[in-house]
């Protein structure tokens, strides 16, 4: 009688996609970048659609801007849901890591463990099962909501969220501008960064345009830091000196407001003074941490 070797069964290889603009469609789009690239601790609940509901049950789903350790999602014994935008492990579409992971937890009993697979394959995404709407966002000077009574005990827990705590600078949510903050990151140093909602190539020529003009800074002491690409926006970065709180950058930042969206307005091509300032801000573009 013939041995056949035994074979394992073939593992079906999982594709990523890359999504250039994961949050496209949400009506908070500026705001999830905003958490997910600029604000150290904050949270938002979000609202599950009602077929999801139906399926894992009516569970409380909040948004955190980071988990202990990096996780991508926790259950809590009361059963809350928390949910991590800035984690370790990513694929190329962040609206699907986040989708895969909330119901993962909300496939896991209270208190449990939750396993999230590094890549997410296809399937549903955040504009699939939330019922969208503009983002409730609380700002924390710590991490301590995330805990409940039984986690608050763990040691790595602890661990962790003493080094979130103290990794944590000093950000506010500026009302001039939907999903622009004022940060302190040194005593006398400061940033305000706004993620602009426009297309990149659209803000991008307004930003020249201010540029060419001599309107691009927020006022004396003010430096024109540069710009980086996140999830398919344009976020502008200003230094600025430390002193003054964030409530003093608010008037500043309208004025600079109202003069982006009046130059929004022109369609024309850019003349040579934009052109050359185009090419000045594509030359000065940062990278994100």
């Amino acid at each position: 009688m013939s041995k056949r070797r035994q074979t394992a069964p073939k593992r079906e290889k999982v594709r990523d996609i890359f999504v250039a603009r994961p949050f496209e469609g949400l009506a908070d789009e500026p705001e999830w970048i905003a958490l997910r690239e600029l604000v150290p601790a904050a949270s938002a609940p979000l609202t599950l659609k009602p077929e999801i509901i139906e399926e894992y049950g009516d569970r409380p789903v909040t948004l955190s801007t980071v988990l202990p350790m990096a996780w991508p999602a926790m259950t809590r014994s009361d059963g809350r849901v928390f949910i991590g935008l800035q984690r370790h492990v990513q694929s190329g579409d962040v609206s699907r890591d986040l989708t895969v992971a909330i119901l993962a937890a909300l496939g896991t009993e209270p208190g449990g463990t939750v396993s999230v697979p590094a890549l997410p394959g296809q399937g549903p995404r955040l504009q699939d099962i939330l019922v969208d709407g503009p983002l409730e966002i609380t700002m924390h000077d710590g991490f301590e909501y995330w805990l409940d009574a039984d986690q608050a005990e763990d040691p790595n827990v602890k661990a962790s969220l003493e080094r979130a705590n103290a990794s944590i600078y000093p950000t506010v949510r500026l009302a001039a501008g939907r999903a622009a903050y004022w940060c302190r990151v040194a005593p006398d140093k400061g940033h305000v960064r706004w993620v602009l909602p426009e297309a990149e190539d659209q803000a991008l020529d307004a930003l020249a345009r201010l540029s060419a003009a001599g309107d691009l800074l927020l006022g004396e002491k003010t430096k024109f830091a540069g710009m980086f690409r996140a999830h398919g926006l344009l976020v502008p970065v200003w230094d600025i000196p430390g002193e003054p709180e964030a409530a003093d950058w608010e008037a500043p930042l309208a004025d600079f407001a109202k003069r982006y969206a009046d130059i929004l307005a022109e369609t024309g091509p850019l003349d040579a003074d934009a052109r050359r300032a185009k090419q000045g801000l594509i030359g000065r573009q940062l990278t994100l941490r």
